[in-house]
């Protein structure tokens, strides 16, 4: 009798141990999103950030400057802001040449306590991590349950369609989106850290509405975000909570139509949410 219940009892922790793992056996374990919409990053909002990533001791974060124009005054600059905030352990990756990063490079950022991609031109940032190895280097940290973090173009580029900045009837880039029509705003690969979201930053300060309702309804069932500025989001499994000094919006077209009229877009069934700092909703 006794030895039956050994077994039973083997057999139980067997299968929640094989319940954690993936098809290749290893833990299937991933780490949280802190996603910033820009602006200007206040103490209190990096400090929440640090205090999401749960650093040890030992730990590090890794900034990876990517997007910007200026890599090593972006990295400089939020270097400080983790200092002032009492953190020590802070490395930049940078390129060593105009294409490569080192391997060492690479696992330095599977092996950091927190990533943290900075601002500047999302598409940049995509065709260097795309053409080096550092998405996969990204998706390995947060397979270990690392907090990834990013602003403005850092946010952009976690979901896995990307909004590029472009739009499609318009030559030149102007920041200004003037109409709902179809065919107009970009998407590209993103990291896809998240999936069926998609994220827009800067949200109510630029007033970017049309863009979000634009791509709400030619994606149905996405989940489409759009941060403000001085505010993130903390995704934890398929929770986000708001955190910061501002609202996020979220939309969402749940009609699974894409409704047109001699150009114009239109929709029968899009929710519209949006949520204070401290409240959450779900995002699957």
């Amino acid at each position: 009798m006794k030895r039956k219940s050994l077994f039973l009892l083997a057999g139980i922790f067997l299968y929640f141990l094989l319940a954690g793992c993936d098809s290749s056996g290893s833990k299937n374990v991933t780490g949280k999103l802190f996603i910033i919409g820009g602006g200007e990053r206040p103490p209190e909002l990096m400090q929440q950030m640090i205090d999401a990533a749960a650093l040890l001791p030992a730990d590090y974060i890794i900034i990876l400057p990517f997007s910007s124009s200026e890599p090593n005054e972006s990295a400089t600059f939020v270097t400080q802001q983790f200092r002032q905030l009492g953190i020590k352990n802070i490395k930049s990756l940078f390129l060593n040449t105009d294409s490569l990063l080192t391997s060492s490079g690479l696992d330095s950022v599977r092996s950091a306590g927190m990533v943290y991609i900075t601002g500047g031109d999302q598409n940049k940032f995509m065709i260097i991590a795309q053409k080096t190895g550092l998405d996969k280097a990204i998706h390995d940290a947060y397979k270990r349950g690392v907090l990834i973090a990013g602003t403005s173009a850092g946010a952009a580029v976690m979901s896995k369609k990307m909004i590029t900045g472009n739009q499609l009837s318009l030559a030149v880039y102007s920041g200004n989106f003037k109409t709902i029509h179809e065919n107009n705003i970009e998407l590209s690969e993103g990291l896809g850290l998240l999936e069926n979201v998609i994220i827009d930053q800067h949200f109510i300060n630029r007033m970017r509405m049309n863009r979000l309702i634009s791509v709400a309804i030619e994606n149905p069932g996405e989940t489409c975000i759009g941060i403000d500025e001085s505010t993130a989001i903390l995704v934890d499994g398929k929770k986000a909570t708001v955190i910061g000094s501002s609202q996020v919006v979220v939309l969402t077209n749940n009609s699974k139509q894409v409704l047109s009229y001699s150009g114009l877009l239109g929709a029968e069934n899009i929710t519209l949410r949006v949520k204070f700092p401290g409240q959450s909703f779900d995002i699957y």
